[in-house]
Formats: C-alpha cells, sequence, structure tokens
C-alpha cells in the first residue's frame, strides 16, 4: 500500500455534488474573518459541517437474491402497508412500505436496495411538508425508480422535505444497478420510502438506525440462503 493510499484512507471520501457548498461555505468563512473574527468561526463550523453532510463513505453491502438493503442512512421512520404512489404503475394494492427518515447529519447518499435493472424514473413535484409526516409520501416532491429485480417489481421513492429542495438521481432508464450502488442524493434532510411485494418479511422495527447499502430492511424469500458481500 502506498503512503498515497494510506493517507487517502483515514478521510471519508466526499460526493462530488458538495464540492460547490463546500466552496461557497469556506469562502463565506474567509469573508466573515475578514468582517469580524467571532463570524468567521461560525462560518468555520458550519463549513465543517457541510464536508461532514456530503461525505460518501464506502459500504459492506451483503448480497443474496431477495434480500433488500436499506436505500439512506437514517432513523426507519415506518414499517406499514400502503398503496404506492399511482404515478408507479404498481396497481392499488398496498404493498410493504418501509419509510427511512435522514436528519441533516446523516449521509445523504442514496444507494439501491437490490440487484435489479431500472425500468422506471419518475419525477413529481409537489410540497415541502415535514418528510417525517405519513402524508409526505404523496404531498411532496418526489422522484420514483422503478426497479425490475428476481422476476418482480419493487420502488424507491426520494421525496424532499422541510429543508431539502434538491432531489438529485445519477442513473437512467434502462441501466443496471447492482445492489448497494449509488444512484442519487437529496439536500438537505429528506425521506426515502421502499415499496416491495406482498409476502416480503420486514426485518427492521420503527426507530431503529439504518445505513445505506449495509442495513438489511426486508427478505422477499425468507431462507438460510448464504450471503455474499461486495464494497462499494
Amino acid at each position: 500500500m502506498s503512503i498515497y493510499d494510506s493517507i487517502r484512507k483515514q478521510f471519508v471520501p466526499i460526493t462530488p455534488e458538495g464540492y460547490p457548498f463546500i466552496g461557497a461555505f469556506a469562502l463565506v468563512s474567509l469573508i466573515l474573518f475578514w468582517l469580524w473574527t467571532p463570524l468567521g468561526w461560525i462560518g468555520t463550523v458550519l463549513t465543517v459541517w457541510c464536508i461532514y453532510f456530503f461525505r460518501d463513505p464506502p459500504r459492506v453491502t451483503p448480497v443474496r437474491d431477495g434480500l433488500i438493503v436499506s436505500p439512506a442512512d437514517g432513523r426507519v421512520s415506518q414499517v406499514t402497508t400502503a398503496p404506492p404512489p399511482h404515478e408507479l404503475g404498481l396497481g392499488p394494492a398496498p404493498m410493504l412500505r418501509i419509510s427511512v427518515f435522514m436528519s441533516v447529519f446523516d449521509c445523504h447518499v442514496n444507494r439501491s436496495p437490490v440487484v435489479g435493472r431500472v425500468e422506471k424514473i419518475l419525477y413529481q413535484p409537489g410540497k415541502f411538508v415535514n418528510a417525517d409526516l405519513d402524508k409526505a409520501s404523496v404531498d411532496n416532491e418526489r422522484n420514483s425508480l422503478v426497479i425490475a429485480t428476481g422476476g418482480t417489481r419493487i420502488a424507491v421513492v426520494q421525496i424532499a422535505g422541510l429543508i431539502a429542495r434538491r432531489i438529485v438521481c445519477y442513473v437512467k432508464e434502462g441501466q443496471p444497478l447492482g445492489a448497494g450502488e449509488r444512484f442519487g442524493m437529496i439536500r438537505f434532510g429528506s425521506r426515502l420510502d421502499v415499496y416491495l411485494p406482498e409476502g416480503t418479511q420486514p426485518l427492521v422495527a420503527v426507530g431503529q438506525t439504518a445505513l445505506a447499502g449495509e442495513t438489511i430492511l426486508a427478505d422477499m424469500r425468507p431462507s438460510e440462503e448464504t450471503r455474499g458481500f461486495r464494497v462499494g
């Protein structure tokens, strides 16, 4: 291992989406130092927070057919059944819905919950109510991915919140995705919903902390099959 690699491993990678914001915060901090030193230190603290917010740590993803891993870091806010948003084309029947709420202190890089192919991407304008509320699933601005996997379809929905004003999606329709692979992010504070077929067994509870690409949310094929892992 080179000295460069040793040094790089001591720092968490930053998602490219964050560099303009970090640069802007740093520039404002310098100006504030010039105006009044205490304001400059406040700006420095906010710059450090901005760097922390846009972190993109590598994750080790459990891999096995049927496993659903968390698409986001945060708190599991709902484990319920609900009809999926009508625009997804998944029908009116209730599906298992697991929601993960991201605070402004969570990593906001979103990862695919399954291995599959992006069948459909749908953006829906809407409101910016608290993403922790149940009605945010249908009222708020959102971006939805329908993913074909293992002969079925699931959906993962990026939902904007009170502070979030920018949903970013890195992938395109027809693109293959690996479990735990990055597909987007939301700035700053929001929620992700995962809609899963009937019969899927949830493996998390409300209030539990989840890590994107690592925490197993549910199992569509409960069994004792051997799991593998991928790092990314």
